[in-house]
């Protein structure tokens, strides 16, 4: 391969992708980018490029000082961007906002193929991308400018990265200024969006995965799903998907064509509302498995309403659940969703 895409996640929940040529290291693709990443001597020994590599596989060499990265450090996960040299796609978490480092987020434009309606519950909104497909980390989002509004509202991708259409599950609220343009949105109609946004993504799979949806907030799932399958992934997934009424169980089909993509996947669906006859009633750490938690040794993945993601926090701190990591992003309607 000649060259990788490295993933720059800063501190304000931009990403950045920058393409590094094979031997090149991150920042001087980075500012090949003209992307300012911190940096004082950029020769190993000041430090000042300290960042955390979250996933992929890379080469940091020998020509650094101790003082700069020291082993324990280089141990955790930190590196110095000015000796790092990507062997494979990598995602770096970067300790600084990308106004600091004087980059700005990316717009593009796309065009309407399909509004599909789900009772009252939802629509998937399925976009043409009008250019290159936008890069992006299975989890993220986007903020959609509403046409003739002057507002925008953020969504997840429901689609995997890499398509040229992409696909977002969005909440109907009555009144609302999408759910409104949704009424008469038509295949042609165009839209802007800027993303991708949001430190809420998949990270790399070690071990069993938890996920844990909550309304329209199983949407990312469905994007993390189909980088599983074309990963060929065999690890253990569980997803529980919790709505509030019957009529809220949207795109159960799509969930269930990847227990046969996928050799290792479950899930269960679970409905609040005391009246519905679902054999699965409540809240869903009421139906949370212990064989799921696998004694700890357990991402947990949650994208859900505040209500739903602060009972899941609390539930394992009453019961002494520690997963191994816990990610979760919170969302209320006509609000960007909220990650810790």
């Amino acid at each position: 391969m000649s060259s990788y895409n490295i993933a720059l996640n800063f501190e304000d929940g931009v990403t950045r992708f920058v393409e590094c040529k094979a031997g090149e290291k991150v920042l001087d693709a980075a500012f090949r980018a003209k992307i300012n990443l911190p940096m004082d001597c950029s020769d190993g020994v000041c430090g000042t490029c300290k960042c955390r590599a979250e996933s992929g596989s890379y080469d940091l060499g020998d020509d650094y000082i101790e003082d700069a990265l020291s082993a324990d450090e280089k141990a955790s996960g930190l590196v110095l961007t000015c000796q790092m040299v990507p062997q494979s796609d990598c995602v770096i978490a970067v300790p600084a906002s990308s106004t600091v480092c004087k980059t700005e987020q990316s717009k593009f434009a796309a065009t309407v193929t399909k509004v599909e309606q789900h009772n009252d519950a939802a629509v998937v909104l399925e976009l043409d991308i009008d250019s290159i497909p936008p890069v992006f980390l299975a989890g993220q989002y986007v903020n959609i400018d509403v046409p003739g509004s002057g507002q925008h509202r953020s969504y997840s991708f429901s689609s995997a990265p890499g398509a040229s259409k992409i696909s977002f599950l969005i909440k109907k609220i009555p009144g609302g200024v999408m759910s409104t343009w949704l009424e008469a949105a038509q295949p042609g109609h165009k839209v802007q969006l800027t993303g991708p946004l949001g430190s809420f993504y998949l990270r790399a799979v070690e071990r069993p995965l938890l996920f844990l949806a909550g309304g329209t907030g199983l949407a990312p799932f469905l994007s993390m799903l189909e980088v599983l399958v074309r990963a060929n992934s065999q690890q253990k997934v569980h997803l529980i998907y919790g709505v509030t009424r019957d009529l809220d169980l949207v795109q159960i089909d799509a969930i269930e064509a990847y227990v046969a993509k996928l050799p290792n996947f479950t899930f269960s669906t679970v409905v609040a509302e005391a009246e519905s006859s679902h054999p699965r009633k409540g809240w869903v750490t009421q139906h949370m498995p212990a064989e799921c938690l696998n004694d700890g040794d357990v991402d947990v993945y949650l994208c859900g309403p505040p209500p739903m993601v602060d009972a899941v926090r609390k539930y394992f701190d009453e019961n002494g659940v520690k997963p191994n990591s816990f990610h979760y992003e919170k969302f209320t309607p006509n609000a960007a969703p909220v990650t810790p």
